[in-house]
């Protein structure tokens, strides 16, 4: 543990724990004030390098990798044995601080837009536990790349649960969807009634052969949140929406094993809850 001297404590009359402080902080600044410097450390921290090495690595010039060597040497964070540099332990020390520090921050940023879109129960779980999601966004100029990202799990999954709102989800790939299903995809999905319905009297004939293919099993329930879960066999979907205008504004997909415990709990709740849905004949 380090310890910091309380202003009392020092006889100068100086305030120790923020003069240290002071200078940790410098140090985060000057290595994140340019991209290559914490490249550059973790790199020394898995193994001694060339300048060379670490040129290629980086991307900068001759003179750039010198003079960031040099400050890594002043400040005891790398050795040069010949040609090559190495970092020593206190150097590998904030080279891992450093790396976590960037991927947390990294993670808050794919989340600052998009976090209120998501269930209580996900925000509960906290951040670190979505570190590692896919967090697909919708944009202006391209409104459908969460449902493009939907569309590739799909193709990865021979089971395929969901519950929520799908139709913003499901109608602009429900070509696709329809003959992964037919081909053998095992779903099941609970749906509101007035959404099965839509889809059953829009594309009677779709709804009517992945029904017969015997692989869709279609619930309904009356009070299905806000959200949508996908299930896949791999992986747990998201999906926030835009309550104005119903579009899917984001999916998060993940393979953490928390939020596939709430997903399947979740799941499994509206499902004992919501019944078959009645196969009659659909005519125009």
């Amino acid at each position: 543990m380090v310890t910091y001297l309380d202003e009392s404590d020092d006889p100068g009359g100086t305030d120790t724990r923020a003069t240290e402080r002071s200078s940790a902080v410098d140090d985060v600044a000057y290595l994140t004030r340019a991209p290559h410097r914490v490249t550059t450390l973790a790199a020394l921290a898995g193994r001694p390098r060339s300048r060379t090495d670490l040129r290629e690595l980086t991307g900068v010039s001759p003179s750039t990798i010198s003079r960031t060597l040099r400050e890594f040497e002043a400040r005891h964070w790398v050795r040069r044995d010949g040609h090559r540099y190495e970092a020593t332990q206190p150097g590998a020390f904030v080279a891992s601080v450093m790396e976590e520090l960037l991927g947390r921050l990294e993670t808050e940023r794919q989340f600052r837009d998009v976090w209120q879109w998501l269930p209580l129960e996900v925000r509960e779980l906290g951040l670190e536990t979505m570190s590692d999601a896919v967090v697909t966004v919708a944009a202006v100029d391209d409104p459908y790349r969460p449902v493009n990202r939907f569309v590739s799990l799909l193709r990865e999954t021979d089971r395929f649960r969901f519950v929520g709102f799908d139709l913003a989800l499901f109608e602009p790939c429900q070509v696709e969807l329809c003959q992964r299903i037919v081909d053998g995809m095992r779903t099941e999905i609970i749906d509101p009634p007035n959404v099965a319905s839509h889809i059953r009297s829009t594309y009677p004939e779709q709804s009517a052969e992945t029904l017969e293919s015997g692989n869709l099993a279609v619930l309904l329930h009356d009070d299905l949140p806000t959200y949508g879960i996908c299930l896949f066999d791999d992986r747990v979907g998201v999906c926030g929406y835009n309550p104005d205008s119903g579009t899917v504004r984001v999916l998060i997909d993940t393979d953490v094993p928390a939020v596939r415990e709430w997903a399947e709990s979740v799941y499994e709740s509206y499902r004992r809850e919501a019944r078959p849905l009645a196969i009659e004949v659909v005519t125009n």
